[in-house]
């Protein structure tokens, strides 16, 4: 089978090494494009095809099919089956809204986490850091965009605003667009060009507008937000993966109102890479940073060399952190004495059976 139509989705030799197992199955490679109500679409070499996920969803919400991953599907049949999906190189995760510590999977096999803020209203740079500490947890590079910079004309105070995030944002490209000029979407388009991309943000950072312009076509709805907040509703409500003209797809995402943390320790560190460098330095090794003696962090703030703002916002997303952790770690011990009460309970049962017949 020609699978060279799959290589504008991203299919490479890795890929095809991956599905061999499935090849000789009779199985057919495709790669997930949109998933909804338990059924999804899937771009393959002969087109894109709708299929079941019902063979592949498992009680764990972090194993169930999603946009960007790559799939073996059946070759024929109404209604058509997925089988199984590709191990995941990078998976975009975030913990769901409900009070179960489960974590949401957004998209999967991404290669650029580009986070969209608007320069419609005040930077929340905190907002920042959560969507990046998410980022660098899921394995992507991260890149933020500052959406909408048509609307600060002056560019020293753009500069300014640049290095804000800059700062937010260590070892993270920082790069200012505006769909209506079309300026800074070259720089973009490089950037996202062969590898797989995630759009993320907030409803009204302008996500659909620079899909569109990057698109070259009205391809995603878009509706205006409100001047006073810059908010908008989720014009977009499912992820959507697409293939760009200039090379690369872009993963359309709906806005994110809440993005929780889940178990993202080390995306947590990689945004605060200062403070984690100045804490090699504290006389304790558990140093909280709070008020202990020796406390190199602390006095990286008292020198000014540190912002107290980080700082907080590192405490912050360490102890939300933290807290899910807990909470996973008590799921997965409740589960396990679940079990253990099943299989004691079958044991009893067998042994009961087997007296039963002597």
């Amino acid at each position: 089978m020609d699978l060279s139509p799959l290589v504008s989705y991203g299919w490479d030799d890795a890929w095809a090494d991956e599905f061999a197992p499935y090849l000789s199955e009779g199985l057919v490679a495709g790669r997930v494009i949109r998933v909804d109500r338990g059924q999804c679409d899937v771009a393959t070499a002969d087109g894109v095809i709708r299929a079941d996920t019902a063979f592949v969803t498992p009680h764990d919400p972090m194993r169930v099919v999603c946009t960007g991953d790559w799939v073996a599907v059946e070759p024929s049949g109404h209604p058509r089956y997925v089988r199984a999906y590709l191990p995941r190189r990078t998976a975009f995760v975030r913990s769901t809204s409900s009070k179960r510590s489960e974590g949401q999977i957004l998209a999967a096999n991404v290669d650029h986490a580009v986070v969209a803020v608007s320069l419609a209203v005040e930077l929340d740079l905190g907002r920042v850091e959560r969507f990046l500490a998410l980022a660098w947890e899921s394995g992507a590079q991260p890149v933020v965009v500052l959406t909408k910079a048509d609307l600060v004309p002056d560019p020293a105070t753009l500069g300014h605003l640049v290095q804000d995030v800059e700062t937010a944002a260590p070892g993270v490209p920082v790069l200012t667009a505006s769909s209506a000029t079309g300026e800074g979407l070259d720089v973009l388009e490089a950037v996202l060009a062969g590898g797989t991309a995630v759009l993320l943000g907030q409803s009204g950072a302008g996500k659909s507008t620079l899909a569109n312009a990057l698109l070259g076509a009205d391809v995603m709805e878009v509706q205006a937000t409100r001047d006073m907040d810059g908010k908008g509703r989720h014009t977009t409500t499912t992820r959507n993966l697409l293939v760009l003209p200039g090379g690369g797809v872009l993963i359309d995402t709906p806005g994110l109102r809440g993005v929780g943390l889940w178990d993202a320790e080390t995306g947590v560190g990689q945004v605060f890479a200062e403070i984690e460098e100045f804490a090699a330095d504290c006389r304790f090794q558990d140093c909280a940073h709070v008020a202990e003696p020796g406390c190199a962090v602390l006095e990286a703030v008292d020198s000014g060399a540190l912002p107290e703002r980080r700082l907080d916002s590192y405490r912050k997303l360490i102890r939300e952190n933290q807290r899910i952790v807990a909470k996973t770690d008590a799921r997965v011990r409740a589960e396990i004495r679940r079990d253990w009460k099943r299989k004691g309970a079958e044991g009893r049962a067998a042994m009961e059976a087997k007296r039963g017949r002597w």
